[in-house]
């Protein structure tokens, strides 16, 4: 367990100092994760949560830490002495890794000492925006792979070994069955994949010897990158090396693609490999392949069977920031929270004031995904239920017979870990489970239908309470 404590930006800790100063340390803040709306991301899986928490149990201070900021010269000898015995105290509360979420809904919450919440924003939204991009782009690509596997080859490509790493794993929580990345398989038991490069091929002195060589040495998980030189030719020598493995009672797997018009050529590779009697054989691709590239190799009925997806998905090339934010939602005074509300010009980054929960809502006979609901913590959630769009107050559901799911759970309280993570496998299932509770319209790539994120009517009249003192209505 790495101690990140150190990983923040030094306005954190300058305005720490000066919580400190002023009196405000131990006053209790709550502040809200969550990321705004982007053209290309109309929903997000949740992934990270498993090294957010283990970066706050390991949060403090080394001597040499504390030597560090004493050196910058603009911390005060007293917050420095408070800083040797830092730990973080407070509360926090999260939805499920593999839980598919939505702009504006809280889905981290932190309620602790003002001092505490402030440093920890820094990493959160590393750790949290970085995993759930990465999380978000693998199941737009495997949902446009349409039942076919994909796996994450993408460490190579990766921005740093953290990246490549967690982002692997962020990769599988979305729908990769694997990666090629061993060291991830080590950590978290993810299988891992892959056969050889195209510097194998050329290393011998043919392509059939090169091929030869490789079924010697791996005769029964076989699968030989045939574009070396002439795809169509390769194809011939894959087959040719198949049938000599047959002879010798062994199963050959398939052969990758990994350049040209991948369409043209998954159909030759599909029907030689087929009039060959290798109707088994799998024909997988990779190269640069992304969920608009794979709609349109479904379009053209490309003969492919498994994808291996690199640069694309580690990047999240079309999209490289989820837009994360930290925001204070409400403040301790005299022992009373106080709702806090950022308003602005632009509607998208006006935020929902005071101590939320989230909800997701169930339809009862299909039990598919109907909306989601924030509230404020304390508010009772009654049938019938009353969904009223926030702005468009003309547009309402009444919903008398449902199913609703708290979507935060705790996972400190006053600084101890009280929640026990699943395995990365069952955090897989999960997602699944839950990204099937979701028709395909929502989670569509083009134009994907709206989903209901509603405010409660208390959550509501508190924001325009704020609004209406504020003068903005």
């Amino acid at each position: 367990m790495r101690n990140l404590t150190m990983m923040t930006d030094l306005y954190q800790l300058t305005m720490m100092n000066g919580y400190f100063l002023r009196k405000k340390a131990r006053e209790t803040a709550v502040f809200d994760v969550f990321f705004r709306q982007k053209d290309t991301i109309n929903y997000a899986v949740f992934a990270g949560l498993d090294q957010a928490i283990d970066y706050i149990k390991n949060l403090h201070f080394s001597d040499e830490d504390i030597e560090y900021l004493r050196s910058l010269g603009v911390f005060h000898p007293q917050f420095l002495d408070y800083l040797a015995n830092f730990s973080f105290t407070g509360d926090m509360y999260s939805v499920c890794e593999g839980d598919i979420v939505y702009p504006q809904e809280p889905i981290i919450v932190i309620k602790a000492p003002l001092v505490e919440a402030q440093l920890i924003e820094t990493a959160l939204l590393n750790i949290i925006s970085h995993q759930t991009l990465i999380a978000t782009k693998s199941a737009r690509i495997v949902a446009a792979a349409k039942g076919r596997s994909v796996v994450e080859f993408g460490l190579r490509r990766a921005q740093g070994p953290d990246a490549g790493i967690y982002g692997a794993r962020a990769a599988v929580i979305g729908g990769c069955t694997g990666t090629s990345n061993v060291l991830t398989g080590q950590m978290f038991d993810i299988p891992v994949k892959g056969t050889h490069s195209h510097s194998w091929v050329m290393s011998f002195d043919s392509e059939l010897d090169a091929f030869r060589a490789f079924a010697d040495v791996y005769p029964d998980t076989c699968l030989l990158l045939v574009d070396t030189y002439d795809t169509v030719r390769g194809i011939k020598n894959a087959i040719t090396v198949f049938n000599e493995l047959r002879e010798k009672g062994h199963k050959p797997l398939g052969i990758r693609l990994d350049s040209g018009d991948l369409a043209y050529l998954s159909k030759v590779a599909r029907k030689m490999l087929d009039e060959a009697g290798f109707t088994d054989a799998v024909v997988m691709a990779s190269g640069d392949i992304d969920e608009y590239l794979l709609q349109s190799l479904g379009s053209q009925g490309a003969k492919i069977d498994m994808y291996g997806v690199g640069t694309k998905l580690i990047t999240s090339e079309d999209t490289p920031s989820l837009g994360c934010v930290y925001k204070l939602s409400a403040i301790e005074r005299n022992g009373k929270l106080l709702p806090r509300m950022k308003i602005s010009d632009s509607i998208v980054k006006v935020t929902n004031p005071g101590l939320k929960t989230l909800y997701r809502i169930y339809d009862k006979d299909t039990g598919m995904a109907f909306a989601d609901l924030i509230a404020l913590a304390d508010e009772k959630i009654d049938k019938p239920l009353v969904l009223t769009h926030e702005t468009e107050r003309w547009k309402t559901t009444t919903l008398d017979d449902y199913i609703i799911r708290p979507m935060l759970h705790k996972i400190f309280e006053n600084g101890k870990n009280v929640y026990a993570g699943p395995a990365l496998s069952d955090i897989v299932k999960f997602a699944e489970t839950e990204k099937s509770k979701f028709w395909d319209e929502y989670r569509r790539i083009d134009n994907p239908q709206i989903y209901k994120v509603n405010l409660s009517d208390g959550l509501y009249e508190l924001k325009h309470s704020i609004l209406r003192r504020h003068g903005h209505i």
